[in-house]
């Protein structure tokens, strides 16, 4: 029996949303605002869904006392206050879209779960604006 267990995080970076290979104009018409060179932020919301069977000597999927570790461990501590441009490894070379930054975060996740184990990354940039990654 399958089931899914989550647990939501929040971080807070800037960042500006920038194709290089595009003159500034391109970079206005396609990104607006948030092409800007200055960069601007937010307050991401994050819900980390693990999906599996249940241990039946736990009783969990997993416990999310772990999974609390693996998100601030890998999320929390390396993008919150940052600017994911300047800051990250991850996104000097890589457009931190919110679909961009969804993926990454499933990368740094996926690998500190068991193979059996499914993982699903919702990011919100807004209440209203957000993605979901599944692998």
């Amino acid at each position: 029996m399958s089931i899914a267990v989550t647990r939501k995080a929040h971080f807070n970076a800037a960042h500006r949303l920038f194709n290089p290979k595009w003159d500034e104009v391109k970079n206005n018409e396609v990104f607006g605002l948030c092409s800007l060179p200055n960069y601007h932020g937010h307050n991401y919301e994050l819900e980390v869904t693990v999906i599996g069977d249940i241990d039946p000597e736990t009783g969990f999927v997993i416990d999310l006392k772990y999974l609390k570790e693996i998100i601030y461990e890998n999320v929390e501590k390396r993008f919150d206050h940052k600017n994911l441009n300047l800051d990250t490894a991850e996104f000097r070379n890589l457009n931190p879209t919110a679909e961009n930054i969804a993926i990454v975060i499933w990368n740094l996740i996926k690998p500190k779960l068991s193979e059996a184990q499914q993982l699903q990354v919702t990011l919100y940039e807004t209440e209203r604006n957000f993605v979901t990654y599944k692998g």
